[in-house]
């Protein structure tokens, strides 16, 4: 049985989708906070049980039965992500859980300066120390999120950044749809596929150099401009942003800066036996707001 976690969420929301093209739903399981919001999952036969990170409680019973149990990684930018992540690393090892799967990043880290990395880090520890079987995809940085980073560069002509470096911008639904071909692999018996995997595009261009794919996108000239670091928080709270959001974002351009974004593998591609979607696709988006 494969058990999936926070499948009411774009990533593993997606990788179920995959899932369900490759497995019976009798073969799967979502666990959600609010099992009503997997309605239509449990439309198409997909089990759904409760279960939340911040109530251990739930957890055990959520993950009884999992060959393999896939975990998202916490979102929420003010939670103590370490401890929900050990919460349910503990109730995988009590459900005697066969595999864990753990949704993790790339450039995961105790030293780096993007939070997240250092939370990702440290979960990972806590799956090697646990003593079950385990899997930590750690995905390339979202390709998504350029269309907020970059900023309003389409009417500016201009993409102000605190920090440039390398960054494997990765498109979400490449990943959701390389962690059910992961999980169908270790399935059938297949080798090579345990501990930290690299999940990234082909590419690790730097803002300077996405910059100039917007100008191509554009059709005029883009120009990427440093910003000193605590001008671009000023800025980003005088644009209604709270300071927390945009300190945290900042330690992800100083991440860039210090290349922890930069490594890349072919394995996405392997996995989806075509090109992963590329920056020059992301900036053709619509502007999210």
């Amino acid at each position: 049985m494969i058990i999936v976690t926070g499948a009411t969420g774009a990533l593993n929301g997606a990788t179920v989708e995959h899932l369900l093209t490759r497995t019976p739903a009798t073969d799967l399981v979502v666990v959600a906070r609010n099992p009503a919001a997997a309605q239509h999952f449990a439309d198409r036969g997909v089990a759904v049980r409760h279960g939340d990170y911040a109530r251990p409680e739930t957890l055990t019973a959520a993950f009884a039965g999992a060959d393999q149990l896939l975990l998202v990684s916490s979102s929420d930018q003010r939670a103590d992500a370490v401890a929900l992540h050990s919460a349910a690393i503990d109730a995988a090892v009590s459900a005697g859980v066969g595999r864990v799967l753990y949704t993790s990043h790339q450039g995961a880290s105790p030293r780096t300066t993007f939070g997240p990395g250092r939370d990702h880090a440290a979960t990972e520890a806590l799956l090697d120390a646990c003593g079950l079987p385990w899997t930590s995809l750690r995905n390339g940085f979202y390709a998504h999120s350029l269309t907020w980073l970059t900023g309003d560069w389409r009417s500016t002509g201009v993409i102000p950044v605190p920090g440039d470096g390398p960054v494997s911008w990765t498109a979400r639904e490449d990943a959701a749809e390389a962690a059910a071909i992961i999980i169908s692999a270790l399935a059938a018996g297949e080798r090579g596929l345990e501990g930290p995997l690299t999940v990234t595009a082909a590419e690790a261009p730097t803002f300077e150099e996405v910059a100039a794919i917007a100008s191509d996108v554009a059709g005029h000239r883009i120009q990427r401009t440093l910003v000193e670091p605590e001008e671009w928080v000023s800025a980003q709270v005088g644009a209604g942003r709270p300071e927390f959001v945009a300190r945290f974002t900042l330690g992800m351009y100083q991440a860039a800066e210090q290349g922890y974004f930069a490594a890349t593998s072919p394995l996405l591609t392997d996995l989806l036996g075509r090109t992963p979607k590329t920056v020059h696709q992301a900036l053709q988006a619509p502007p999210s707001h």
